[in-house]
């Protein structure tokens, strides 16, 4: 006769808690008997303090601790499962969820020249310091009290996340257009990426000047409901303010409508990437369902600040996009617009038949566009030797050019 100590429970599902609402923990938290107080504890937990297990949340009782791990409810942020380290200090991490599906976030010290322009104080913190890095005889503008990134000999970092598994836009010069969809990322998901990042460097909020972009995997404007529950959750609770963040989007014009109307948002870029529907049709395709003329419509629609621009990103592409003639065109499209182009050259990966563009042609063209009135910059390639740079995230594991490594703490 079989004993029955031989059988196994069936296994709980677990449930991640990382993504909760207030509202949602203390409905929880009624669920299991227990005063409001204890949900504010809890929210207090996840988010200021950025614990990562049940057992780390002293504050609640043991019994109510025991008690969610019963019901099987976890911390459950995503897991940093390996990382690739650039010569430039990029770090490209492969991250997982709780299913066990990946995505890649990029963590880039000092950015890459990304929010220049845009008027921000993210902007302002960029050009004090252009040209500087290294070099100690210049006067740099006093942001002491940087805590960790300080003691790492940085002024300030970006995380580049993602918001989907993989994307469905098919832009013909991105490496993660040959992964396809699989899923959309949940607010948990899309928030966690960053508070995994932000555990890993020992950043403290409030004293580490940390900058978001929402550019990474997957298009953030196909999964719009997640995106902007994300950005709440980053606001309010983590301590990063929207001012901090921006969002990318190939063209999604009704969902750049509703941005446009949402009280709390993100800067906006419009991966542009084309003078002309023509070429943009064939780089991004996109564009057959929304053209450029509607998405610059609905991009009007942006209540802006006094400081506010719009970035528009354009990918130059050797002899597709780079040509005088394209750059007159960009200047027509813009005109009377309250932007700014971020030109980056493109990034190889492999089985695209793109190529780069001529250091001369994109001299070029970012002296017609200065001249023409447009501020203009060039993003600094950041990690392209990891495949860490923009359009180059696919899966750590399928593109890596070299061994990955296992990663451990970084602050110190």
């Amino acid at each position: 006769m079989n004993n029955l100590n031989e059988y196994q429970k069936p296994k709980v599902e677990e449930k991640p808690l990382f993504g909760l609402t207030l509202p949602e923990l203390t409905a929880l938290m009624a669920g299991l008997g227990q005063k409001t107080y204890r949900a504010t504890q809890l929210h207090e937990a996840l988010y200021r303090q950025r614990l990562t297990s049940l057992d780390q949340i002293t504050t609640l009782p043991q019994t109510l601790r025991d008690s969610l791990a019963t019901e099987g409810y976890t911390v459950g942020l995503p897991e940093i499962l390996q990382t690739a380290r650039s010569v430039d200090g990029t770090e490209r991490y492969l991250i997982r969820m709780a299913d066990g599906e990946t995505v890649e976030t990029v963590w880039m010290p000092d950015g890459d020249g990304g929010e220049r322009g845009d008027g921000s104080e993210a902007a302002a913190e960029e050009e004090a310091t252009d040209g500087l890095e290294g070099n100690a005889v210049h006067t740099r503008k006093d942001f002491r009290n940087l805590g960790a990134l300080e003691r790492n000999g940085y002024t300030r970092a970006t995380i580049c996340i993602s918001s989907q598994i993989g994307c469905a836009v098919n832009c013909q010069f991105c490496l993660t257009a040959k992964l396809g969809i699989k899923r959309n990322l949940t607010a948990g998901e899309i928030a966690g990426q960053v508070v995994a990042v932000l555990n890993r460097h020992g950043v403290k909020i409030g004293a580490d000047r940390i900058n978001l972009v929402f550019m990474g995997m997957g298009e953030p404007f196909l999964n719009y409901d997640q995106f902007i529950a994300s950005v709440h959750l980053l606001v309010k609770p983590i301590g990063i303010p929207e001012s901090r963040m921006t969002v990318s989007t190939s063209g999604i014009e009704p969902s750049i409508r509703r941005f446009a109307n949402e009280p709390l948002r993100p800067k906006l870029a419009l991966s542009l990437n084309a003078s002309n529907d023509t070429v943009r049709e064939q780089v991004m395709p996109i564009t057959r369902k929304w053209n450029i003329a509607a998405l610059l419509d609905a991009v009007k629609t942006l209540p802006l600040g006094k400081r506010e621009w719009v970035t528009f990103e354009y990918v130059l592409l050797g002899g597709v996009n780079d040509q005088p003639q394209h750059a007159r065109e960009v200047l027509d499209l813009l005109d009377g617009m309250k932007a700014k182009v971020n030109l980056i050259v493109w990034n190889p990966g492999p089985g695209i038949a793109y190529t780069q563009p001529k250091p001369e042609d994109v001299a070029i063209f970012q002296k017609m566009l200065i001249e023409g009135g447009m501020p203009t910059y060039i993003r600094r390639p950041r990690g392209r030797d990891i495949y860490a740079a923009c359009g180059q995230l696919k899966r750590t594991v399928e593109t890596s050019p070299e061994p990955l490594i296992s990663i451990a703490p970084a602050f110190g």
